[in-house]
């Protein structure tokens, strides 16, 4: 039933719905069509919306009586308390929506209450409501929103084109469409059809509204914390966007836009995003609605949370958890092998597949130079293969070769791997210092001789000032003279690399911010840094077992997938691609 709010319930409602556009008039009829627990949802647009907006679903419906109450302001069968209002679990419960969008259009409102013999309407024109009459209609609520703002012409001028505004709106559908994968929906633009889904599950809504490719592109979550649930699909970072378009995170169902969750998602996938790019992803977040302020704005996409810092935390390690899986199961079907600490050889792999390779010419020592001694696999010279091992193959397969000294080429199950050798190394470099630094593990490597280089002031004055991090960070840097440094001592990992240019590196990283966040997150794009000066070059030409070192300290490594400046480390071609390319079996 419809009530009329009192006072002080009124008094402390974020009032003032305001109708900018039809896509805002869309939005709050369609979550009022969500909260009367409808199973079909039709939206019909003319004009974009401005000309008409009609919204007819099969929910529980408002009764003859009501229609009226249905159209004043603060009226609501959503909530009737104070304590209502701070713990609301509607998308609406102001009562203002239906009363504001009526005051600029000419509005009809047609209703069927469940169990009535028919069904009445009731309509505004010009803010002026009729009486209840009897009309024709199933079941449900059909709202009607003709010709809007056609009495604020001031308004109706700052209104975009057509095509815009149906944009818009067809956005605002999609909001809901994805919140309510349970609710069947259609949209039509000028009579003709543009959406259709039908009841389905989260997952399926998902890839229906955003497509196949961004399916095939994520990652599914479900992580519980506390009185806290966070589920849906985060796209990996090689499919970002230009702009923020695709990030949908729903609060209890409803769209939020809030500055502490796009932080926390920000945080977790700066480590792997791409410069200026922004991530993709449909997020949903379950909790106590005690735990939450909706009443903050008349749009109501700002949100409050009660305990901000254990959100922020939670969001963040949760898609960082998942973006950081070694590989992921859609590379390959036998990542259970891997699980299980069985190797292959892959001497055997080649000579069961007939690959002719070139001989191992670097020195054995080279790989350990380059990661922690024993990664390097023992590859027999001579071995057999049988069909059992054949199913044991490593996500990222065995090495074939090189390509131009830059990209490594390797075989498995599905098909071609193709590995940015550079890039791949530098992401294993990288994670290896981080967790090295985590651990407190970062052994330092005393130079024989120190190596010494001419600094300006600046460089002297930051290595005199940060000494306590630089040791931390495995280097010891003494200052020998106003303008001269020495190096003494670098961190294990890095002792082959050119010491000179990466102490300059450091310092001047060491200087772009302060130092007491160091390790608290500006950190990262200083190991970044040192990770790229460790990491092989291009031209590097490496024997076949270096190869394969590289590609099984991928398949353990975090976030592997991309290198430390969000590009892509690997690329996987299908044996079916393959065979489309050489139009094989036509």
């Amino acid at each position: 039933m419809i009530k009329l709010l009192p006072d002080l319930v009124i008094n402390q409602i974020s009032a003032g719905e305001v109708v900018e556009r039809p896509a805002s008039a869309l939005k709050e009829i369609l979550e009022n069509s969500v909260d009367a627990g409808a199973l079909e949802i039709k939206v019909h647009l003319v004009q974009g919306g401005i000309k008409l907006i009609r919204v007819a679903d099969n929910g529980t419906g408002i009764s003859k009586n009501d229609l009226p109450l249905a159209l004043t302001p603060h009226a609501t069968s959503k909530i009737e308390t104070l304590e209502d209002l701070q713990k609301v679990v509607s998308l609406g419960f102001r009562g203002e929506a239906l009363a504001s969008i009526a005051s600029v259009s000419h509005l009809i409102l047609a209703s069927r209450k469940l169990g009535e013999n028919h069904a009445w309407q009731i309509q505004v024109k010009g803010g002026q409501p009729s009486l209840p009459e009897p009309t024709s209609l199933i079941a449900g609520v059909t709202v009607e929103v003709h010709d809007l703002y056609f009495n604020t012409p001031a308004r109706r001028k700052f209104l975009k084109t057509e095509a815009t505004e149906f944009t818009h709106c067809e956005e605002t559908f999609k909001r809901i469409a994805l919140s309510c994968p349970d609710i069947s929906f259609t949209l039509q633009h000028n009579g003709k059809t543009r959406i259709h889904l039908r009841s389905t599950d989260a997952t399926q809504r998902i890839t229906e509204l955003l497509g196949e490719e961004f399916g095939r592109a994520s990652v599914l979550l479900n992580e519980q914390a506390a009185d806290m649930r966070l589920y849906g699909t985060i796209a990996l970072p090689t499919y970002s966007k230009s702009s923020r378009n695709s990030q949908y995170f729903f609060v209890n169902g409803r769209f939020v836009r809030d500055k502490l969750i796009t932080h926390a998602l920000r945080e977790a996938y700066r480590d792997v995003l791409h410069l200026d790019r922004h991530p993709t992803y449909v997020l949903f977040l379950d909790m106590n609605p005690e735990g939450l302020d909706v009443n903050v704005h008349p749009a109501k996409t700002e949100i409050r949370f009660r305990d901000s810092r254990a959100l922020h935390q939670f969001i963040f390690h949760t898609i960082s958890k998942s973006l950081a899986l070694p590989h992921r199961e859609s590379v390959t079907n036998n990542s259970k092998s891997i699980m299980k600490g069985k190797v292959v050889s892959s001497s055997a792999y080649i000579k069961q597949n007939t690959i002719q390779l070139r001989k191992e010419t670097q020195s054995p020592f080279f790989y350990q130079n380059l990661f922690s001694p024993g990664v390097r696999p023992q590859i027999p010279a001579t071995a057999t293969i049988t069909e059992q091992v054949q199913e044991e193959i490593p996500p990222l397969g065995f090495a074939l070769g090189q390509l131009k000294g830059i990209y490594i080429l390797a075989q498995n199950n599905q098909g071609l791997i193709i590995v940015d050798m550079h890039a791949a190394h530098e992401r294993v470099a990288y994670e290896k210092l981080k967790s090295s630094l985590d651990n407190h593990t970062l052994s330092m490597q005393p130079l024989l001789i120190p190596v010494t280089f001419q600094g300006d002031g600046l460089d002297v004055v930051t290595a005199e000032e940060n000494k306590g991090v630089l040791s931390e960070l495995g280097f010891e840097i003494a200052i020998l003279s106003p303008t001269t440094l020495a190096v003494r001592a670098v961190p294990t990992m890095l002792k082959d690399t050119d010491v000179v240019k990466l102490a300059r590196d450091v310092l001047s990283e060491l200087r772009e911010f302060d130092v007491s966040q160091l390790l608290a997150g500006k950190r990262n794009k200083l190991l970044s840094s040192m990770a790229c000066h460790n990491a092989v070059r291009a031209n590097r030409m490496l024997s076949i077992s270096e190869m394969n070192a590289l590609l099984r300290e991928m398949e353990a490594t975090e976030r592997s997938g991309q290198c430390n400046h969000g590009r892509p480390t690997w690329f996987e071609i299908s044996l079916a691609n393959l065979d489309k390319m050489f139009m094989r079996g036509k």
